[in-house]
């Protein structure tokens, strides 16, 4: 399993409390409910996933620095509220070498305008969202075919 090429899965502030967090929103899958759901299908797929989630934007910044310089085949990328704010994440984005997709549970378009803004968005590949935990299914989809 050490050679299989491997998908980084960040995940950002809040994303910790899925399941509880606004369920009629998110969906009641916790965030271990994705991992297990995400490293069965990586297993089809012959990749390895390294998920993590932080509250912290210079947290996922270095992530995002680290799965560069490991050779990462992509990251899968939920920054939750940081997506329509962070600057500093779409320059990492766009800075390394390695395939961003954005992933969201919900659909930021069809939320508070706020949120229709997406720093993430304009440096990644592709965004998936408003399919719930399938977006993340989608995206690890679209970076195996990488």
């Amino acid at each position: 399993m050490a050679n299989l090429p491997v998908i980084f899965v960040l995940n950002g502030p809040n994303l910790n409390l899925l399941g509880t967090r606004e369920p009629h929103i998110y969906g009641h899958q916790t965030l271990a409910d994705i991992e297990a759901m995400l490293k069965a299908q990586a297993a089809t797929l012959g990749l390895a996933i390294d998920m993590r989630q932080s509250n912290h934007e210079g947290t996922l910044v270095d992530w995002m620095h680290e799965a560069h310089f490991a050779g990462a085949k992509a990251i899968l990328i939920n920054a939750g509220a940081y997506t329509h704010t962070s600057i500093a994440l779409h320059d990492a984005a766009k800075s390394i070498s390695v395939p961003v997709f954005e992933v969201h549970l919900s659909d930021p378009k069809s939320r508070e305008t706020f949120r229709h803004i997406s720093y993430i968005g304009m440096a990644a590949k592709a965004c998936f969202a408003g399919h719930g935990a399938d977006s993340y299914r989608l995206a690890l989809d679209a970076a195996a075919k990488l």
